[in-house]
């Protein structure tokens, strides 16, 4: 009995002995410039615009902060020893997206949208149409006026957190009246500086980049 007493008071002294100040857990107070701002705790919605963070002992948060319109932030919080202790309070100022700034919401993306001239040859047509689409992308990757089919390079565009690719694609789908579908391919990978060549990286995306949203309105004005 003595020797298990013995035993007992040598591990009670040995952990009081060792020096932990992350023992316990901390609470931060956590704010951001956008008050209905999404918070994100380890991959949980935790709440909008302020929260009260707890960081367990011994142990890292991640908090990423998500809002449409702005740059998402990622911040990691630790409560372990030998590491810099959690703030009692932090303030996130967000910052715009370029991405979402640089463009705007539409229906015409992704989307054929139908032309018909009813008072223009296809031989007019078809110069109009090669005009009108090299002033916004230089480089026509495929074209074949007997079938009445241009398919645009890739025009790729990165910005701090997304990369957005677009293409105009253009096909005759009847010569009664002289009928095209014009199609704004527009598609974001979610990262910067992305390859325009990695396909598996992009998906369909519901904006368009300013620089391109006047096309199909030029084509459907000027083509009659």
């Amino acid at each position: 009995m003595k020797q298990k007493l013995t035993f007992l008071t040598f591990i009670l002294l040995l952990v009081v002995s060792v020096p932990n100040y992350a023992a316990g857990k901390k609470k931060i107070d956590f704010g951001c410039s956008e008050t209905d701002a999404e918070i994100y705790v380890n991959g949980k919605l935790l709440g909008k615009g302020n929260i009260e963070l707890v960081v367990p002992s011994n142990d890292c948060i991640t908090v990423i902060v998500k809002k449409i319109g702005f740059l998402d932030d990622k911040i990691e919080f630790c409560n372990k020893k030998n590491m810099p202790k959690p703030p009692k309070s932090f303030y996130l100022e967000m910052k715009h997206d370029d991405a979402y700034d640089a463009s705007i919401q539409t229906d015409i993306a992704n989307v054929d949208i139908e032309i018909i001239s009813h008072n223009t040859d296809k031989d007019k047509a078809w110069k109009l149409i090669n005009q009108i689409i090299l002033s916004y992308i230089d480089v026509i990757e495929m074209t074949d006026k007997e079938t009445g089919y241009i398919r645009t390079a890739w025009s790729l565009q990165s910005f701090k957190q997304n990369s957005i690719r677009s293409r105009i694609i253009v096909k005759e789908v009847n010569s009664n009246p002289l009928t095209f579908k014009v199609k704004l391919v527009s598609e974001e990978s979610g990262s910067a500086l992305t390859s325009v060549k990695s396909d598996e990286l992009f998906k369909e995306w519901d904006r368009v980049l300013r620089s391109y949203a006047t096309i199909i309105p030029e084509l459907q004005a000027r083509i009659k």
